[in-house]
Parts: structure tokens; sequence; C-alpha cells
């Protein structure tokens, strides 16, 4: 069996977005290609996912996480905070993305407009 990395969500050549393209199943070896809806979770950084999950491991709490990691409570409450900023953030650009497709469906501007205001959007997270 193949060792697994782990999933990034950034392009280790420029830092950009990554996709997820491709799928595949290790029993029978079925693969899939295509556009497929990611989790934002997953368009957090490495550091960030750690820091959840950590948070997690800790039954959700300050306190716990304090003891276990030896930070404190204002340094793991400012890093909690800047995490649930940057998931909101992460949140809105995709529901500002959900409503340009929808005016390119509804034809109030062209697929090329829809497409230059969706890569704005994702080049002003970048």
């Amino acid at each position: 069996m193949d060792a697994m990395k782990p999933v990034s969500g950034s392009c280790p050549y420029c830092g950009g977005g990554m996709r997820t393209s491709a799928m595949s199943c290790p029993s029978c070896n079925v693969e899939i290609r295509g556009r497929f809806r990611e989790s934002l979770f997953l368009q957090l950084s490495d550091s960030e996912q750690q820091f959840l999950e950590s948070f997690l491991l800790a039954d959700f709490s300050i306190k716990e996480l304090a003891n276990r990691t030896g930070m404190g409570y204002q340094a793991i409450r400012t890093r909690l905070d800047k995490l649930i900023e940057t998931y909101q953030g992460l949140r809105n650009s995709e529901d500002q993305k959900k409503r340009i497709l929808d005016r390119v469906a509804q034809g109030e501007i062209s697929a090329t407009e829809g497409a230059r205001l969706i890569r704005g959007l994702d080049h002003g997270r970048s």
C-alpha cells in the first residue's frame, strides 16, 4: 500500500488554492475525474487545520488545550478568533460564488463576466 500524504489546500509551487479533480477506490482501482465540491476545512492552512484538530481533541475546551500545549488562554483565544474569521471568510466567498453563478444562469451577466468575478474572489483570498 502506498504511503498516504497529507492533503493541503495550498499549491506547493505558487501558494494558490488546490482543487480536487480525481478520486479513486483502493479496493477496485476505479478512478473518476471531474470537479468535486470540497470541504471548506481543506482550504484552511496546515497550521489552522492542526490547531482545529488540537482544539477538537481537547473537547473544544480552551482550558484543556492550554493544559495540553502550555499556551496561554489569550494566545489560544486569539488563534481561535482568527480561525473563525478565516472560516467565515471562506463561507462568504462560497456564497458569493453561488450568487454569481445564479446571475449567469438567469442571464443577468455573461459567463465571461461571471468567471472574471469569481477569479477576483479567489485572488482576493490568496
